[in-house]
């Protein structure tokens, strides 16, 4: 799905709909920020998670277990150190 960019007027016009009139200046800004905001979901959306399980399914406690060695055994010692 592509989006043509949102121009200064339009943000101008969509923030006043929305109840939030801008300043001078500030139509610029927003739409910028908006497009940039609008890429970056456009890009998520491609990335390919494969099998990747849903973050519902993630649990804290046993992602412990795959940690490295070398940053368990940092674990362990601040743990002594308390």
């Amino acid at each position: 799905m592509t989006t043509a960019d949102l121009s200064p007027d339009e943000a101008a016009r969509w923030a006043l709909r929305a109840g939030l009139p801008l300043e001078a200046g500030r139509p610029d800004t927003v739409a910028a920020t908006a497009n940039h905001i609008q890429n970056v979901i456009a890009v998520l959306r491609e990335l390919d998670f494969g099998e990747t399980a849903p973050a519902a399914t993630y649990q804290a406690a046993y992602a412990a277990d795959a940690l490295p060695d070398a940053v368990a055994g940092a674990e362990e010692r601040a743990d002594a150190a308390v």
